[in-house]
């Protein structure tokens, strides 16, 4: 039998942004990282996009989109191996997220769309997916599910730190000096601007972060929006896409609705503070989020921190999710626990993932 030990893990990421599939190589023995290899990024069109909204929610028929999806993970794969001229043969495991449609764990439900058998066969390499569903099944939220990863990347950096996700939703790694892990969701990111951004300027996201910082925060709708239960509870917890919605902003201009959004953005990840062991000087954005400079200039203001995007300690931000499920995929393997009573609620480490055979 050929040893696989030495061959590349490869993740695949559909986040709640769904602006595409990001495909990532890394090399671990599922504890540590043990070489960052090369990134694709594959963008939906909007027609693609659209066929994944039409599906979003509870009790949809996703049977076509499944397949679609699926296939179009294929390429993404097809198009990185082509990319590092590496053949299927080269990679050991293939990490499948999937595009999650529903997430609602108090109910004990979290769906993830991937046709992981389909996957398999189609590219050639064993596949895992469905990593969440064992957890919410146990008890746990069932997200965030890279916090493992992150604290394999970081065991050089001095501690504490948090490294803070911004996709669709916005997502925390706590990392404490005594070696501790605490993750949660924090509250929307990209989500609802993305969503303002589509009905008022017909752009999928405020690139640069030129809209906002053309409009006024409206202090009082942001104050509302802050004034949810959410932000109250003890992590771990974890939301959907869609727990949040824009009918706060309503009845504002098209700017002053992008600039408040993105306030809020930023003014509901600092909400985590009170419940941190210790607070950090250091917090490492990664995700899309950290690619708008109002965005980041709004947390420096919430936080009094250092707040900078992750490649200032060599990580790539683009990529990271990506990388986390290849490096779950390698621990689902090997029998390892993907989540922890730390990261999800869940009441003891969980196992998780479905193989499926080439």
């Amino acid at each position: 039998m050929t040893d696989k030990k030495n061959d590349w893990l490869l993740g695949l990421m559909s986040g709640t942004s769904m602006d595409g599939i990001d495909a990532a190589l890394i090399k671990s023995d599922g504890e540590s990282v043990l070489e960052q290899g090369p990134t694709h990024s594959f963008s939906y069109s909007a027609d693609q996009r659209a066929m994944l909204q039409a599906v979003m929610g509870e009790g949809k028929d996703t049977t076509n989109a499944e397949e679609a999806l699926t296939r179009w993970h294929h390429t993404a794969v097809q198009e990185l191996l082509g990319k590092a001229s590496l053949k299927a043969s080269d990679v050991e495991l293939i990490g499948f997220h999937g595009q999650t449609t529903f997430h609602d764990p108090a109910r004990g439900i979290t769906k993830q769309i991937g046709d992981g058998d389909l996957l398999a066969s189609l590219c050639g390499i064993p596949v895992v997916n469905d990593f969440r569903s064992a957890d919410v099944a146990a008890g746990g939220e069932g997200a965030p599910f890279a916090p493992l990863y992150h604290q394999a990347l970081a065991m050089d950096i001095t501690k504490p730190i948090m490294v803070l996700n911004i996709g669709g939703v916005s997502n925390i790694t706590y990392l404490g000096s005594d070696g501790s892990v605490l993750a949660c969701d924090t509250g929307p990111g990209n989500g609802l601007l993305d969503d303002w951004m589509a009905k008022h300027f017909d752009q999928t996201m405020d690139e640069g972060g030129k809209i906002a910082a053309s409009g006024r925060v409206d202090q009082k709708v942001l104050a509302q929006m802050l004034n949810k239960t959410f932000f109250s509870l003890e992590p771990p917890k974890s939301l959907d896409r869609y727990d949040f919605s824009n009918d706060p902003v309503q009845g504002l201009s098209p700017e002053d609705g992008a600039a408040t959004l993105t306030a809020f953005t930023a003014a509901a990840n600092a909400r985590i503070l009170p419940f941190l062991p210790q607070s950090p000087d250091q917090w490492l954005v990664t995700g899309g989020g950290r690619h708008n400079p109002v965005l980041m200039d709004a947390l420096r203001e919430e936080l009094k921190v250092s707040v900078e995007p992750v490649e200032t300690v060599g990580w790539d931000g683009d990529a990271l999710e990506a990388q986390a499920f290849a490096f779950l995929a390698k621990r689902s393997q090997l029998g390892l626990p993907l989540s922890l009573p730390t990261t999800t609620k869940v009441p003891e480490p969980c196992f998780g993932g479905v193989l499926h055979a080439a």
